[in-house]
């Protein structure tokens, strides 16, 4: 899907800024493409963005309202159902992260059709992708793999997009999840794929490209985790990348949701390149990317400090200390821009 920006963010009335993280995940990366936040009485989130009624926000150029907040269940409120029918009658599109399908809601199936506007329900599919062939393709690729799930796969990426774009490289952040394709406006919410298309969905996330470009590939679960590792494997098969950035969380010694031991960064990278070799026989890890938030700064500093010099790779926060150390790889191994 290819969600047209500028963004107007509906937070609806949700009671706190963890409801609203979808939406403050896109404030963090792409804020320019942000026109205002649209809040209903009572809402307890902020994403720092100018309040705009919808109407103000049409005016103003926004092409997509984001339905920017999260409940149990991927519910769509009752009383939000107005704001949605609203946005499309000003002439913008809707997107959601939501579980429910906006169309599925007849109010706002009617209204998307009679001003002819489009629902995007981003963690639902409805391309047909073909199976993945594994031919190479032209391009670089960079992929986030992960020791578990949710340890900063997605904001190394993004991180790495924009450093690398800082050194002058043709870079793009390809979206495998939600809110990444609200970032990136572009993307497949991938572990919601059938099995059999995971790696052809990926193959057209990231297609042939120019020699000099390079993707910088989300990534989604682990090889090593019981729940996701089907859809690791298959995402990893449909990158081909080149490179690969090992994603790490040092306070967990098992893994999230399950009682599965948490395995080593050096496990990670001896799997990653044994499979990832099935279609990039020249795969290699680059660097090691950590989520030290529940470390103070001289205690990351030393342990980022340890990694490298156990692993022989840069290794760094990407939200503490930016994926510089990364990009300097990149420039030893593949070249300056």
């Amino acid at each position: 899907m290819d969600i047209a920006n500028p963004y107007l963010m509906f937070l609806g009335d949700v009671p706190d800024a963890l409801a609203a993280k979808t939406a403050l995940g896109v404030v963090d990366w792409r804020r320019d493409w942000c026109i205002g936040q649209n809040r209903l009485p009572g809402c307890q989130a902020d994403a720092g963005l100018t309040d705009m009624s919808i109407a103000a926000a049409a005016k103003a150029g926004a092409k997509t309202m984001i339905v920017g907040a999260v409940n149990a269940g991927g519910r769509l409120p009752d009383h939000w159902v107005a704001s949605i029918v609203e946005a499309l009658d000003a002439g913008m599109d809707v997107a959601s992260g939501l579980h429910v399908r906006l169309g599925s809601i007849p109010a706002i199936k009617e209204a998307a059709e009679r001003n002819g506007r489009q629902l995007f329900d981003v963690r639902h599919s409805d391309m047909t992708f073909a199976t993945g062939k594994g031919s190479k393709r032209s391009g670089k690729r960079i992929l986030t793999v992960g020791t578990d799930c949710s340890v900063g796969k997605k904001y190394t990426a993004l991180a790495m997009e924009r450093d690398m774009r800082a050194r002058g490289y043709d870079c793009d952040f390809r979206a495998t999840g939600q809110t990444g394709v609200f970032i990136s406006g572009r993307g497949v919410a991938i572990d919601a794929v059938v099995a059999d298309f995971i790696s052809g969905a990926v193959e057209w996330i990231s297609p042939a490209a120019d020699e000099s470009h390079w993707d910088v590939i989300e990534g989604q679960g682990s090889l090593f985790h019981p729940s996701f590792a089907g859809v690791t494997l298959g995402l990893l098969h449909g990158a081909q990348p080149d490179a690969f950035i090992v994603c790490h969380e040092p306070t967990r010694r098992t893994m999230r949701g399950v009682q599965t031991p948490l395995p080593s960064i050096q496990d990670v990278i001896d799997l990653t390149i044994q499979c990832g070799k099935l279609t990039n026989p020249d795969i290699r890890c680059i660097g090691i990317a950590v989520n030290t938030a529940a470390l103070g700064d001289a205690e990351a500093q030393a342990y980022l400090a340890e990694l490298s010099a156990k692993y022989g790779l840069p290794a760094t926060d990407p939200v503490r200390y930016g994926m510089a150390k990364v990009v300097d790889k990149v420039v030893e191994i593949y070249g300056a821009a």
